[in-house]
């Protein structure tokens, strides 16, 4: 009974709910299998195969080494092993992502998540073989984690809305932009303590958040083939309705048509001007309309 309620919960989410809740869903049921996989390998101590699926699924360092396994550029961003890793960075996505849906609508979070899971992972490797101090663990290094996908979506938040204001325990209401400066140099100055290519993967995804809103902002976005696939892919597995119609004017089809396209055209109308200039340019009216078109 309880599993059958967990799953329609999940099942609605994905049907429903938005882009982050999607994403936090499949970071955890990674998380949970590695987990499962993990444990089954303690009971029976045997760890080779653990170990080698997770390091085909983590990015390494070595460019020989990730040249025979590219998708690990994909995969390490949403595997997790340890669970306070986990937590803390889906917290993070939450808090911010939905602020960015807020602000930029739904359809930009995916993209923007694997942008930034692939900076993060370049500017990792990057690091690695060009500077000295990390030659000697290039073979040996791998990286796993969301969090250059998710800086990049804190910078973009803190980018496209400076001035939005969140409540933090023991400090009182403080405005984005700080938050996010905060952690960047926080970790920037502890990569010599430790955990060095994940704090440099962090920024790499804090600019490639950074820039992507600086391109909208411009009239640019170059996630836009991101975009196209998605909705190509997503159309595929789009649940057909059990609703039979067994007739519909040609004229209330046209009707509905032309509504719904002329509301869509509205929203990207604002959702651009969002992006140019900020959810505070908006009128009155246009908050309003995209308020109650969030509400369908």
């Amino acid at each position: 009974m309880l599993t059958g309620t967990i799953s329609n919960d999940i099942k609605h989410q994905f049907r429903y709910g938005n882009m982050v809740m999607k994403l936090i869903f499949v970071n955890l049921g990674i998380f949970l299998l590695f987990g499962l996989l993990n444990l089954i390998s303690f009971l029976f101590q045997s760890n080779a195969f653990y170990n080698l699926l997770l390091s085909k699924v983590e990015v390494p360092a070595s460019l020989a080494t990730l040249l025979y396994q590219p998708w690990s550029a994909f995969s390490y961003m949403f595997l997790h092993t340890a669970f306070f890793h986990f937590l803390f960075n889906m917290l993070w996505f939450y808090w911010f992502g939905e602020i960015l849906v807020l602000y930029l609508g739904d359809k930009k979070i995916l993209p923007l998540y694997i942008l930034g899971g692939f900076v993060g992972a370049a500017t990792y490797v990057l690091a690695f073989n060009l500077l000295p101090v990390f030659k000697p663990q290039v073979g040996i290094s791998m990286m796993l984690g969301a969090s250059a996908s998710i800086f990049a979506v804190v910078f973009a938040a803190a980018t496209i809305a400076p001035d939005y204001e969140i409540r933090l325990m023991f400090i009182g209401s403080v405005k984005i932009k700080y938050v996010a400066l905060v952690s960047l140099l926080l970790d920037v100055i502890n990569i010599p303590y430790g955990n060095a290519g994940g704090y440099i993967a962090h920024v790499g995804g804090a600019l490639s958040g950074y820039f992507y809103i600086k391109s909208l902002q411009q009239g640019f976005d170059f996630t836009g083939p991101f975009n196209k696939f998605f909705d190509v892919v997503g159309n595929l597995f789009k649940p057909k309705s059990n609703i039979k119609v067994t007739y519909k004017s040609d004229l209330q089809k046209a009707e509905k048509s032309a509504r719904s396209k002329n509301e869509q055209q509205r929203v990207d109308e604002i959702l651009d001007k969002i992006a140019r200039s900020g959810y505070d340019s908006l009128t009155k009216g246009e908050k309003d309309f995209l308020f109650n078109y969030s509400k369908k």
